[in-house]
């Protein structure tokens, strides 16, 4: 089965860009942060529940190498098609060194100074007004999928888009306007649930001088909600992981 089939079959779409949530035009700056976005979500540390982490994440990581590869992605935006026969896709190789490659070590200093400039900014509400609309307006979708956010930053979003839905800059969604008590009850229940969790598991896992390695960071985004590691989503890309000894900075 080829690349597009394999998306299509695993993330419901054939467009490379439309998988990682950018226009044909994004920079390669801008495919790379996405990538990183999306892979963090399908991880394989990331997604122990997800039978198939793994599979998607080698997809992800055959894309990115196309969109990465300047001559294989002119013949995707020419064509639609993606040259199986690449040595690009040909070649055998471990997609998660090569992810580790492109994304080195991340310390908790640059995911807290991150949260601290990211929320309250003006990225951070271009980012949550995407989501809305991404998601029609569902609160479960758009809390999961936000950055830096824990269920007690539920009001102050609400609050965000409630103020764009008057300024008519997003639709009114009724999955948002009209949602129920019952389920943003629920939702405060579950994320209760994974604060408990989260606490068992910080107990039984013991955190050490690994604190400040990646797989650290994405194990503690599961143990703890109130610290914000829920949100890692990867708010680091381009600003936080080094390449060559340079700090790229990037949205995400």
């Amino acid at each position: 089965m080829g690349l597009l089939e394999k998306c299509e079959e695993l993330f419901q779409t054939t467009s490379l860009y439309d998988l990682l949530g950018i226009d044909r035009t994004a920079t390669d700056a801008e495919v790379r942060r996405s990538y990183y976005k999306v892979s963090l979500q399908v991880h394989p540390d990331r997604a122990p529940d997800d039978p198939l982490a793994t599979e998607k994440f080698q997809v992800l990581g055959k894309l990115y190498a196309v969109l990465s590869d300047a001559e294989q992605r002119a013949v995707y935006d020419e064509t639609g098609v993606v040259d199986e026969e690449s040595d690009t896709l040909k070649k055998e190789r471990c997609w998660e060194d090569y992810w580790r490659v492109l994304f080195p070590t991340i310390t908790l200093k640059d995911i807290l100074d991150f949260e601290k400039k990211y929320q309250g900014s003006a990225e951070e509400r271009e980012d949550l007004l995407k989501l809305y609309v991404k998601h029609e307006g569902d609160m479960d979708l758009i809390t999961s999928s936000a950055m830096c956010c824990t269920v007690e930053d539920e009001p102050r979003l609400c609050a965000i888009l409630r103020e764009a839905i008057e300024a008519e800059k997003v639709p009114a969604f009724p999955a948002f306007t009209k949602e129920s008590a019952k389920k943003t009850k629920a939702r405060r229940k579950r994320a209760d649930k994974e604060r408990v969790e989260a606490e068992e598991m910080q107990k039984e896992l013991g955190l050490g001088d690994e604190e400040d390695s990646l797989a650290m960071m994405i194990k503690q985004r599961k143990q703890s909600r109130e610290q914000n590691f829920n949100s890692f989503v990867s708010d680091l890309e381009a600003k936080y992981s080094k390449k060559g000894g340079k700090t790229r900075r990037g949205k995400k």
